[in-house]
């Protein structure tokens, strides 16, 4: 069994409104040549600032999730030693904040509580499924960087009911079975999951509240969350290297491989072995997206993001059938060899060069990377996902005050 899913976050309804808070080590190389030009891609292997990630399948053995990258994560009681590392966490350049299943957390976390003093907890929508969870506090470890008393979700259905508002959004991912990871950590464009659009109760139609007070196990209410309180990007918060990620991934020669083992970098230009050298800079607008043009269509909402396992975009590509291992997959007769122009909102520019190959057909053999897994998707959104990654080094900077909405570059 596989889990095929597009894993990001609902964009244009609130990133829009995301706003402003206030080592070295050993490498190796490989060739990338998915782009319009060759260039020699250099993997950090170790550093303190370098945490090991594998696509590999994830952690639930009857279910492989296809082309995921996963790593592990160190939770702490806030200013103790009490500390917990949990592997198989999704690397997610799609969202923000980190995001762990009830079901694996075995130290207490402090409870975040209103400033009535309820409990508060998160409905935290994707485009198909929402987490649900009470919202608590922990000291977050990755490779040798460390933020202190974090924000982070923890997703349980059972903790308090889920509010009637968040249910009608999806699917629950809340289980290993749903989600199939225990847990996400979003390194994404922004310092918040949230932003300034958290800091009212949100009553318009169409316009979901994400942050509750539970005044019972049975009713939660909606309220506006500061952004001080809000699930950040834990890379936000280490006092180094908190600049932005890079995913370094080498490439897949055959097109797929049972497994591909790479690193996660942070901080951009903070050390000797996260440097941006010769790679484009792609800003982003105030939708967290730039744009891409495909056969001819400009596709605005456009993104680049790890969450997703595959290429997903419009297109006149057969599409896998729905009784299918693959449904809403592409399953083209034969691989296509394809190209897309990606421009920022600063304005640079690049062509890409990728395929697409059969999905059903590429589901026949139990491996967990593909390089050219892709699918469909709605008009005027391109999602450059996984399969982009490999081969290349790609760097999400989060927003600062140069770049208020955060860049892309690679």
């Amino acid at each position: 069994m596989r889990n095929l899913r597009t894993l990001l976050i609902i964009f244009g309804i609130f990133l829009a409104f995301a706003f402003l808070v206030g080592c070295g080590g050993s490498s190796s190389s490989s060739s990338n040549s998915s782009s319009s030009t060759t260039t020699t891609q250099t993997i950090a292997t170790s550093g303190a600032n370098v945490a090991s990630i594998s696509v590999n399948g994830g952690p639930l053995a009857t279910l492989n999730y296809a082309d995921a990258a996963f790593t592990s994560v160190t939770v702490c009681v806030p200013g103790t030693t009490t500390c917990q590392t949990i592997d198989g966490i999704l690397v997610d350049t799609g969202s923000s904040g980190l995001r762990i299943l009830s079901s694996v957390l075995t130290v207490a976390l402090p409870q975040q509580n209103s400033s009535s003093g309820s409990p508060v907890a998160e409905c935290f929508l994707f485009v198909s499924s929402y987490t649900w969870g009470p919202v608590q506090t922990a000291d977050v470890q990755m490779a040798s960087e460390k933020a202190s008393s974090v924000p982070i979700q923890v997703l349980s259905d059972s903790d308090f009911t889920t509010p009637t508002s968040c249910a009608d959004s999806g699917a629950s991912s809340d289980t290993l079975e749903s989600l199939g990871a225990n847990g996400i950590v979003g390194v994404g464009l922004f310092a918040q999951d949230c932003g300034t659009y958290c800091e009212q109760v949100q009553t318009a139609a169409g316009s979901p509240n994400l942050y509750y007070e539970c005044t019972s196990t049975t009713n939660c209410q909606p309220i506006g969350e500061t952004l001080a309180q809000q699930v950040p990007n834990p890379v936000s918060l280490f006092p180094t290297d908190n600049n932005g990620v890079i995913v370094e991934l080498p490439a897949i020669s055959a097109g797929e491989e049972p497994t591909v083992s790479g690193s996660l970098v942070f901080g951009i230009g903070t050390e000797s072995n996260n440097a941006l050298g010769a790679a484009t800079v792609y800003t982003a607008n105030a939708d967290g997206n730039f744009a891409t043009t495909y056969s001819g269509t400009a596709n605005s909402a456009s993104f680049i993001d790890s969450g997703s396992n595959g290429y997903f975009f419009p297109s006149s590509i057969t599409v896998c059938p729905s009784s299918s291992d693959a449904p809403d997959f592409y399953c083209p007769s034969s691989t296509e060899n394809l190209s897309a122009t990606s421009q920022g909102a600063n304005g640079a520019s690049g062509t890409v060069n990728f395929s697409i190959a059969n999905a059903e057909t590429l589901f026949t053999v139990d491996d967990s990377a593909y390089s050219d897994l892709g699918g469909s998707n709605s008009a005027g959104s391109f999602d450059w996902g996984l399969p982009f990654f490999f081969g290349r080094n790609v760097y999400t900077g989060i927003q600062s005050t140069t770049n208020p909405n955060g860049y892309w570059a690679y």
